[in-house]
């Protein structure tokens, strides 16, 4: 490949790649820094950061608070503490180099008081702010006033048409670039609109030229960074330098996890290493309402069965049907599904639950205590956590708790911090079967950021 021309970037001259952001501690300072130091942009995650104690340990996020405002509010000021240590760490080791971005979720619980916290205590460590899941209205003003740059995540023109109409406009000079996210193929949380269809893919050329004509509508001469499904530079050639596209960037999530700096490389690298294609499966189960990307585990497989295990409640005056007991109630079926039922009840799955959707699902008694048991828990990590029912600003969304979800709080942290990969919740990219392809990561190799940034510039 021709060589790289530089991409300005948050006020400075760097390379045209970007360290995807990966929350609850998958995305830290010491990742951040060393991809800024290798001449790039490096994005630490502001949701959930570790903070350390004066050994230089991560401290465990535990909540004993009775109350669930109690909890929530430990949670932020987690939250900023690790927010506050990562930015500190990002710059100390990105050696003066390149860019450091914090990446947060717009849906996290408190998002607005964290990166306002954040910056605050942490000047002159963060020069761009990257933020999706969700319609961040006032991220333009928050950076405004701190005089840093920021980064929506969009999937679409018409999404961030909506955004600079409504709000972007009124701080256009601090816009650094817009990240096109593939709501596809991306890992994590993605940008699907309920009109599009999950099991048909759109060829993400002709979405970014259409988000590139509404950037120059509003005469917007910044770059796109493109995100999901980069791996190798090489299969992106017609998408740099070309006139249709505009400057154009590269942002790396799931491949920048196996890196030495990563602090769960050699935890995860085995499951990454074995994935094929399909291991990664986008559904519908977050909690946030988003559909999202993650490796099909044990916890995403019972998730899925869950759904399967379903009746709708029926009129109980209607003449053909019959009731099944939820925790002491009586709740009419349609009789037609007696025998599913039955099944179910037989193979262990005799604890029936309600939904918001007018069902109930059936799950084992175990299964039903630890749902409950998380529900009752809950640190209102989300602004509306539909597996919960918290709404950070009425108290509830107004339904009952989903059990067709989880508590993703808790199935993140147990992801980075050592607990069972079977069990927990993995975000990845759709080419993360690629690890076990790429002759880059053969003999089980896990290189440096800085290995890693010069093999992405040859292309590959």
């Amino acid at each position: 490949m021709e060589k790289f021309d530089l991409q300005r970037l948050s006020g400075a001259d760097v390379l045209p790649i970007v360290e995807g952001g990966k929350g609850i501690s998958i995305s830290n300072g010491e990742t951040c820094g060393a991809w800024a130091a290798a001449g790039g942009v490096g994005t630490f995650s502001a949701v959930n950061a570790d903070s350390y104690n004066d050994d230089g340990n991560a401290i465990p996020q535990v909540y004993l608070e009775k109350l669930r405002t109690e909890r929530r509010r430990k949670l932020v000021d987690y939250a900023v503490a690790g927010g506050i240590a990562q930015a500190r760490i990002a710059r100390e080791r990105s050696n003066g180099k390149g860019r450091i971005h914090m990446n947060v979720l717009w849906e996290m619980g408190g998002c607005e008081e964290i990166l306002t916290r954040i910056l605050e205590e942490a000047k002159g460590c963060v020069h761009g702010i990257v933020c999706g899941a969700g319609m961040p209205y006032n991220l333009g003003e928050i950076a405004g006033k701190f005089g840093i740059y920021y980064y929506p995540i969009v999937s679409s023109a018409r999404a961030f048409s909506a955004l600079f109409r409504r709000a972007f406009r009124k701080v256009k000079n601090f816009l650094g670039g817009v990240v096109y996210e593939d709501p596809w193929l991306a890992g994590g949380h993605n940008g699907l609109s309920n009109a599009e269809d999950p099991l048909r893919p759109i060829n993400p050329y002709l979405r970014l030229v259409e988000l590139r004509k509404t950037m120059n509508n509003f005469a917007l001469d910044i770059p796109i960074i493109i995100a999901g499904a980069v791996w190798w530079l090489s299969e992106w050639e017609d998408y740099m330098s070309n006139p249709e596209l505009g400057s154009t960037a590269f942002q790396f999530g799931t491949r920048s996890i196996l890196t030495t700096e990563c602090p769960v490389a050699k935890a995860w690298q085995p499951k990454l290493m074995a994935l094929k294609r399909g291991d990664v499966v986008l559904t519908q189960l977050s909690p946030t309402g988003f559909y999202s990307s993650a490796v099909r585990n044990r916890l995403i497989q019972d998730l899925l069965k869950r759904q399967d295990r379903q009746v709708d409640i029926v009129d109980p005056s209607s003449p053909s049907c019959l009731t099944v007991e939820v925790f002491g109630r009586a709740i009419p079926i349609d009789v037609q599904q007696e025998k599913r039922v039955e099944r179910w009840i037989k193979d262990g799955f005799s604890t029936a639950m309600r939904t918001p959707s007018n069902t109930i699902i059936f799950v084992t008694p175990e299964q039903a205590q630890s749902i409950l048991h998380d529900q009752r828990n809950c640190c209102g990590c989300l602004s509306a956590c539909r597996f919960s029912g918290w709404c950070q600003h009425k108290g509830s969304t107004g339904k009952i708790p989903d059990p067709r979800s989880f508590c993703i709080q808790k199935n993140l942290q147990i992801a980075a911090h050592g607990g069972n990969l079977d069990d927990s919740l993995m975000f990845a990219g759709h080419m993360a079967y690629r690890f076990g392809e790429d002759p880059f990561y053969e003999n089980n190799f896990i290189p440096s950021t800085q290995q890693l940034v010069e093999r992405i510039l040859t292309g590959y």
